[in-house]
């Protein structure tokens, strides 16, 4: 399966530089964000994507909703898209930022989840996608941490667990990743 995970574009929660990790508390993208999500469509136009995946978050919505705005596909709502678990949702980043410091792949709050316990939950979600559609061309619209886990799969999580990715940047993956030959 070839798998296009992307960030939504630019939200309210990044413009006021505050924690939403609650998909029921309506943060939406801005008006730059929107202009993102128009460039990447039109970036996407040509691409044939067989399969359609977005988090529970309204951001995340509203970017794919852009994105498949000329596309007859349907779209799966999944919940392990969803954004990283804090624990912290309203309080401003650097809260968060600062806790990780010391052990960003293990560190969680207590209602939260770790870097590596994210990866997981990605590792279901493409597991699972792959083995209902193995030959698919996914794109699924996420965030910033869960796309860094995926990635985390692919390549090693002590490289990208303190890596961004710009709102409505792509990472393409092939799930299960090629194994080297011996």
């Amino acid at each position: 399966m070839k798998i296009s995970l992307i960030r939504h574009g630019e939200s309210e929660a990044n413009v006021g530089y505050f924690i939403n990790d609650d998909p029921s508390k309506p943060v939406h993208l801005t008006a730059k964000g929107i202009a993102q999500a128009e460039a990447l469509a039109a970036e996407l136009r040509s691409e044939q994507f067989t399969h359609a995946f977005v988090s529970e978050f309204p951001r995340a919505q509203e970017t794919i909703k852009i994105l498949l705005r000329d596309k007859t596909l349907p779209l799966n709502i999944d919940p392990r898209l969803n954004e990283r678990k804090s624990g912290l949702d309203g309080q401003h980043v650097n809260v968060f930022h600062d806790q990780i410091k010391q052990n960003p792949l293990h560190f969680k709050t207590p209602d939260g989840e770790s870097f590596m316990e994210q990866m997981q939950r990605l590792r279901e979600f493409l597991d699972d996608v792959t083995a209902l559609h193995p030959d698919a061309h996914v794109v699924a619209v996420a965030h910033e941490n869960p796309i860094l886990a995926a990635l985390g799969l692919t390549t090693s999580a002590e490289e990208v667990v303190n890596a961004s990715l710009p709102n409505c940047g792509r990472v393409v993956l092939t799930w299960p990743p090629a194994t080297a030959q011996p």
